[in-house]
């Protein structure tokens, strides 16, 4: 079969891309066409926002490739361009081509997915279901009694009812996994804050045990951590290092430093065979001591992204972050000594929140001084618990899912409106970036410049016109 895997077409112009300015490749449309590979199918995958691809040159490429199935990945701010998408492809190439939707959204929101256009939703974890989905069709086409037989996907059968078959074991062994297929994406345009850095992504592991109420990772991929060998995870890089030209890895997994064991031996494996590499990764601050990151540091980490969230230890302790400010004071005071490099992202606007509970959060944050820091408002994503509380008590009062990006706040507090938040949101940029102190610091560190880049998007232009203006004074 002829398949091709595809983002959404115009999702560039999309807030979470323009503004972010940053480019990276969709690992998990990569993993299962590797998958479909291996198994002897065809495919093509079009990396659309880092193509900066419209709809109508998308269109062009689906249809010159003259695929058999059209396959679909989809984030909660891209679905309704997906759903566009799907829309416009059969009214070009008609009912009968299979359209399948995939990643956290449709995983979730099945139905709508299946009211936009898509005949099948894989949920949750993709590969192996994909596979199945795709051999099937290419035997009995979309026949509803053959798709029953198919563990872990939504369809609408005979009757147009909405059939939701048994979840699907998730993968125990990732190892069992082909890499990525790097082979099709344009690996030299992905980019870090719009600047061309030649970088490579790597998922080391999936799956988080802690199932934080904002978050979806839990729900998607598991609440047990699944891991790759180091053998396995050093011989990819080794290969992306040979065939790629870049020592510069970026770790996608949300917590790599959860097992300790598995970096140490990663370290170990990549340095008896002489590969050298710098990379970035997610930690916890409750799973570092300040011996584990000295040989983080020592050993080509260049930053470390922690999520603190919240100045109250109840707000951390509600979302079910489980870790204590004291945790999180002792992480930076350790990566401070170790003249480490460290970011904190911190969310405002949990529902119960006032808006001095919110200038405690970034008190918290200039008390930490990593950095960085990363301030969003809190979004609530479909499959989890945030979700289900802001519906319950009646919060959300955007439900365009386009605004759903950590930008733009679409949900009101208990104590605070929307407008609020907005203005909680600049307040804290403002009260972190604009200190002499950070602004000496980034000038002596030679990042000045850099961060001048970050900031002139167009979400934060006022704080750039703020610290011109200032430095300009001075």
């Amino acid at each position: 079969m002829k398949v091709l895997l595809t983002l959404p077409p115009d999702i560039h112009n999309l807030e979470i891309y323009r503004i972010i300015g940053m480019k990276a490749p969709p690992l998990g449309l990569a993993y299962i066409a590797a998958v479909l590979e291996r198994a002897g199918h065809r495919v093509k995958i079009i990396d659309t926002p880092t193509l900066e691809m419209d709809l109508k040159t998308w269109i062009h490429e689906v249809k010159s490739w003259k695929p058999d199935i059209v396959g679909f990945s989809l984030l909660t701010p891209t679905a309704p361009k997906g759903y566009r998408a799907v829309k416009f492809l059969k009214e070009e190439l008609g009912d009968d081509i299979p359209v399948i939707a995939g990643g956290p959204h449709p995983t979730f929101m099945y139905g709508e997915a299946l009211d936009h256009g898509f005949d099948v939703v894989v949920m949750g974890e993709g590969e192996e279901t994909t596979l199945e989905l795709v051999n099937t069709i290419e035997e009995y086409g979309l026949d509803p009694y053959k798709l029953s037989d198919i563990r872990g996907i939504a369809y609408r059968d005979e009757d147009g009812k909405i059939d939701i078959t048994p979840p699907r074991p998730l993968i125990t062994d990732l190892d069992s996994l082909p890499w990525p297929a790097r082979h099709l994406l344009p690996m030299d345009k992905y980019t870090l804050f719009g600047k061309p850095i030649r970088i490579a992504h790597v998922m080391a592991s999936r799956g988080c045990p802690y199932g934080c109420m904002y978050c979806s990772t839990s729900y998607f991929w598991g609440r047990r951590v699944r891991i790759r060998s180091a053998k396995n995870v050093a011989d990819e890089i080794e290969y992306i290092v040979d065939h790629y030209k870049t020592n510069q890895i970026v770790f996608t997994d949300d917590e790599l430093t959860l097992v300790k064991r598995f970096v140490y031996e990663l370290i170990r494996e990549l340095k008896s065979r002489g590969i050298e590499i710098s990379f970035a990764c997610g930690g916890r601050v409750d799973h570092v001591n300040k011996e584990f990151l000295k040989f983080l540091y020592e050993n080509g980490c260049t930053v470390l992204y922690f999520g603190v969230e919240s100045g109250s230890q109840e707000t951390l302790d509600r979302i079910g972050k489980k870790i204590t400010l004291e945790q999180a004071i002792k992480a930076f005071k350790w990566v401070r000594e170790l003249k480490g490099f460290a970011t904190a992202s911190f969310i405002l606007g949990f529902p119960w929140e006032t808006i001095d509970d919110m200038k405690r959060t970034v008190d918290f944050a200039i008390k930490l001084d990593p950095n960085y820091a990363q301030f969003t408002v809190l979004t609530p994503y479909p499959g989890t618990p945030m979700f289900d509380y802001a519906v319950k008590h009646n919060l959300i009062e955007d439900w365009d899912w386009e605004h759903y990006t950590t930008i733009r706040p679409v949900m009101r507090g208990f104590y605070f409106t929307r407008s609020d938040l907005k203005r909680m949101i600049k307040y804290a940029y403002r009260r972190f970036y604009l200190r002499w102190r950070f602004i000496w610091r980034e000038f002596r560190a030679g990042r000045l410049g850099d961060l001048m880049n970050i900031l002139s998007k167009e979400a934060f232009s006022w704080i750039k016109e703020t610290i011109i203006h200032h430095l300009r004074w001075r």
